[in-house]
């Protein structure tokens, strides 16, 4: 496993930024990831003329309770073995 500040190297970045770590590399995937899902997002409201969700479509206790256990269960099938 690394750490967050192992190093990283992306040689088509310029010479000055290419040297860098790997938590760097982490926010820009998910910086670019939910810039480019937003822009999906909003293609898909242009497309059907709804934007967002209603509230009540996003579940009641019970489906929370039941999500967070789903969620929970698929974390802990990739948490690693301990001796």
């Amino acid at each position: 496993q690394l750490g967050l500040s192992a190093p990283a190297t992306v040689p088509w970045w310029p010479e000055e930024r290419r040297d860098t770590t790997l938590g760097v590399l982490l926010v820009r995937v998910v910086s670019e990831t939910s810039q480019h899902a937003g822009h999906a997002d909003i293609l898909r409201e242009m497309i059907d003329g709804r934007g967002g969700g209603d509230h009540d479509d996003i579940g009641d206790e019970q489906w929370w309770s039941d999500h967070v256990d789903r969620v929970q269960h698929a974390a802990d099938a990739h948490r690693p073995a301990t001796s």
